[in-house]
C-alpha cells in the first residue's frame, strides 16, 4: 500500500467501503484544519495575545504628582506580567482633561489613561462645551486607588462643632482655598456647606496646594480641603488645625475623626484614580487588564507604595468603576447646578 499521504491516487478497485470512508475523513480534516489556520482572528478573541506593542498610560498632571507616582507604581509590574513596555506619558493641562481627551480619541488600542474623579464625574458638568463626553468616551478598567480630603483650618480656630458655630458666625467675611475653579476642594466645600446649611464662606482659587497652605498660614483664608499627605506634616507641626476627614475612619489619617463626629451628616467625599481606555478598546484588552491590574493591587509590595503616596489602594471590577461614577457624577451633578458652578 502507498503512503496516505496519497490516497486520492489510490486505484477506486483497490479500496474497501470502510477503506474509502476512513481516507474520506482524514483528507476532510485536513482541509477543515487547513481553513481554521487560515481563518483571520477577531478583534474579540485576541485575549491571549493582546498587547501586541508597547502600552502607553497618558497622565493629565506633571510628573511627581499624586496620579503620576500611582500610574507609575502600577506600570512596572504591569510591564512585567504584559511581557511588553509600559510608558508613562504626562500631558498636563486643564485638571487632566487635556490627557483625557487624548485617551478618549486613542485609536490603536494601547493607549491608557490613569484619569482622577473630576474628569469622569464633573468635567462635562462644569463645561459642556468639553471635548469628550466621560459617559460615553471610556472604558472603564478599574479604581485604582482613593483618598479622604481633610478640613484644615488656622490653628487658632475651634474644633468640632465649635468651629462651625465660628465659620457661621464668620459668614462671608471668611474664605476658603481650593486649586482651582470646579476642583474636588472647591466642589467638595460647597458639598460640605449645603449639608451644613448656613455656611457663607467665599471661594479662592489658587494654582495649587502649596499656594493653598500659604494663604491658610498667612491669614488670607480661614479653612480648606486638602489631601492628608499635604495636610499632616503641618497639622503635625502645629501650623494647622484638623477640624474632620471627609470620608469614615481612614488609615491615611488614623489620628483624624470623620466631620460626622462633628455635626456633618451624610457626607462622603474621596479622590480617586481610576484606569481606563478609549470606548473602542477591545473586550481582549480590557479582560486581560483588569485581572492583572486587580493581582498588582492585591500585592502587598504595591499596597504599602501607593499607601506610602498618600493613596489607598483599591481595585474593582469595571461594573464597580461604572457604578462610582455614576453615583459621584449625581452628587456632583447637584451642586453644580444649586451653585451654578461652571468652567470653560
Amino acid at each position: 500500500m502507498k503512503h496516505l499521504s496519497q490516497p486520492l491516487d489510490f486505484p477506486r478497485k483497490h479500496l474497501s467501503t470502510n477503506n474509502a470512508i476512513a481516507i474520506f475523513l482524514v483528507a476532510a480534516c485536513a482541509l477543515s484544519s487547513s481553513a481554521s489556520a487560515q481563518k483571520p482572528v477577531k478583534k474579540s478573541d485576541t485575549a491571549a495575545v493582546w498587547p501586541t506593542k508597547p502600552v502607553r498610560i497618558l497622565v493629565g498632571f506633571a510628573g511627581g504628582s499624586t496620579p503620576d507616582m500611582a500610574a507609575r507604581t502600577l506600570a512596572e509590574p504591569l510591564s512585567k506580567i504584559l511581557g511588553q513596555p509600559v510608558i508613562i506619558e504626562n500631558k498636563p493641562g486643564a485638571s487632566g482633561n487635556i490627557a483625557a481627551d487624548q485617551v478618549a480619541k486613542a485609536l490603536d488600542d494601547h493607549t491608557l489613561g490613569v484619569v482622577i474623579n473630576g474628569n469622569l464625574t464633573s468635567a462635562r458638568l462644569l463645561n459642556p462645551k468639553l471635548a469628550y463626553d466621560p459617559a460615553k468616551d471610556f472604558t472603564p478598567i478599574s479604581l485604582l486607588t482613593t483618598a479622604p480630603l481633610v478640613l484644615v483650618a488656622q490653628p487658632n480656630l475651634p474644633s468640632g462643632s465649635g468651629f462651625f458655630d465660628a465659620a457661621r458666625n464668620g459668614g462671608d467675611k471668611w474664605n476658603y482655598g481650593s486649586v482651582g475653579n470646579g476642583s474636588v476642594g472647591h466642589l467638595g466645600m460647597e458639598l460640605l456647606k449645603s449639608k451644613t446649611g448656613d455656611l457663607r464662606a467665599v471661594h479662592i482659587p489658587y494654582q495649587g496646594n502649596p499656594q493653598v497652605v500659604t494663604a491658610l498660614l498667612g491669614g488670607q483664608i480661614q479653612m480648606a480641603l486638602m489631601p492628608p499627605g499635604i495636610a499632616l506634616p503641618q497639622i503635625r507641626a502645629g501650623k494647622l488645625k484638623a477640624i474632620g476627614l471627609t470620608s469614615g475612619r481612614s488609615l491615611l489619617a488614623s489620628d483624624i475623626a470623620p466631620l460626622a463626629d462633628s455635626e456633618v451628616r451624610n457626607f462622603n467625599l474621596e479622590v480617586w484614580t481610576a484606569l481606563v481606555g478609549p470606548a473602542n478598546l477591545s473586550k481582549a484588552a480590557q479582560t486581560r487588564l483588569n485581572a492583572e491590574v486587580s493581582k498588582i493591587i492585591r500585592d502587598a509590595d504595591t499596597r504599602q507604595k501607593l499607601f506610602n503616596q498618600g493613596w489607598q489602594a483599591v481595585g474593582t471590577s469595571p461594573e464597580g468603576l461604572t457604578s462610582r461614577i455614576k453615583s459621584e457624577t449625581a452628587i456632583m451633578g447637584g451642586i453644580i447646578a444649586m451653585r451654578g458652578i461652571k468652567v470653560e
